[in-house]
C-alpha cells in the first residue's frame, strides 16, 4: 500500500491526519476486541455499556420502528442477543464516525448528506457481501469499509481547504471523477488520505487497503472492494445522500466480474431499496440528536 509522496505533501497530510480526533477510548477497545479471536460478545458489552452515550444511541436505534423488537430493548446485553455482536460493534463504529464529523456545512459539504451517503453505502455494501460474496467476503468488514471509504475527504475539507474547493471546481468543469481532481489538485486523492487515516486508527489491514483501492483501477480486485465499489456507485448512481461526487452516466460498471454489467439489475435485484435508505436516515438522525 506505500505510496510515494512528494515530502511537503506527505509532511502536510501528516500534520492533517494527526489533527483529526481518535476515535474514543471505549471504541478503540471494542476495535481491540474485535480482532481478537478469543474475546467474548460479553466483554465488548461491557465496554458499551460503560459509555452511557453510546449506549443510549444503540438502544434508540433498537427500539425504533425499523426494527420492529416484540419488548423494548432495555441493555446492550439484551441487544447482542437479538441482534448479533457485528450488528452492535458497527452501530458503536458508527456512531463514533459520525461524532467525529464536524456540524454543518464544510467546503460545500453537506455533513449529514455525506453522513447519509456513507451510511447507505455501508448497508448496501453489507447486503452485497451476503448476496454476491458470501464466504468470501465479512459483511461487517464490509459495512465498516463502506463507512469510512471517503473520510479522506474529511481531513481535505478541514486541513486542506482551498486546494479541496478547486478540485470540487475541477471536478464539475471537466467532468471528471473527484478523485481524479484530488490528483490533478492536490497530488493524492482521498482514497489514498482515507487509508492513511484508518490506519492510524488501528483498522485491520485488509480493510485499510480496501478504503486505499476503492478508486484503484489497477488494483487487484477482491470480494470486499468489489461491494465496496458497487455499493458506492448505486448510492452515487440513486443520489442517495452526497458524497461530492456526482455520477456520471458514461462510468463503467465497478464490478462487472462479480456483479455482471447492469447496474440496474443489480439494483433491483437488492429489492426495496427504501428499507436502506431507512436504516441510514435512522441511524444519522440519532447520530445528530442523542
Amino acid at each position: 500500500m506505500p505510496i510515494s509522496l512528494p515530502a511537503e505533501l506527505e509532511h502536510k497530510l501528516g500534520i492533517a491526519i494527526e489533527q483529526m480526533p481518535a476515535f474514543p477510548k471505549s471504541v478503540q477497545k471494542i476495535l481491540e476486541l474485535a480482532r481478537n479471536i478469543n474475546s467474548v460478545p460479553k466483554e465488548m458489552v461491557s465496554v458499551i455499556e460503560k459509555d452511557p452515550v453510546m449506549t443510549v444511541k444503540i438502544l434508540k436505534v433498537i427500539n425504533s420502528a425499523f426494527y420492529s423488537l416484540p419488548n423494548k430493548i432495555t441493555s446492550v446485553g439484551q441487544a447482542t442477543i437479538f441482534l448479533g455482536v457485528n450488528t452492535i460493534k458497527n452501530l458503536s463504529l458508527g456512531f463514533a464516525a459520525a461524532g467525529i464529523l464536524p456540524r454543518g456545512t464544510v467546503e460545500g459539504f453537506d455533513m449529514q448528506r455525506y453522513l447519509l451517503h456513507s451510511l447507505i453505502v455501508a448497508t448496501l455494501a453489507r447486503q452485497l457481501a451476503t448476496t454476491g460474496a458470501k464466504g468470501e467476503a465479512d459483511p461487517g468488514d464490509c459495512y465498516i469499509a463502506g463507512l469510512l471509504h471517503d473520510f479522506g475527504k474529511i481531513v481535505f475539507a478541514q486541513a486542506m481547504k482551498v486546494e479541496f474547493r478547486a478540485a470540487m471546481a475541477y471536478s464539475i468543469e471537466k467532468k471528471v471523477a473527484l478523485n481524479v481532481a484530488e490528483q490533478q489538485i492536490i497530488g493524492v486523492d482521498h482514497a489514498v488520505v482515507g487509508a492513511m487515516l484508518a490506519q492510524r486508527w488501528q483498522f485491520a489491514d485488509h480493510l485499510v487497503q480496501c478504503i486505499h483501492d476503492h478508486h484503484n483501477v489497477q488494483a487487484a480486485p477482491s470480494a470486499m472492494l468489489d461491494c465496496l465499489r458497487t455499493a458506492n456507485q448505486i448510492a452515487r448512481k440513486l443520489k442517495l445522500g452526497d458524497s461530492g461526487n456526482a455520477w456520471r452516466e458514461a462510468e463503467a460498471v465497478a464490478a462487472a466480474a462479480r456483479f455482471g454489467d447492469d447496474l440496474d439489475a443489480t439494483i433491483a435485484s437488492l429489492g426495496d431499496m427504501q428499507r436502506y435508505i431507512d436504516d441510514a436516515q435512522l441511524f444519522a438522525q440519532v447520530s445528530a440528536t442523542v
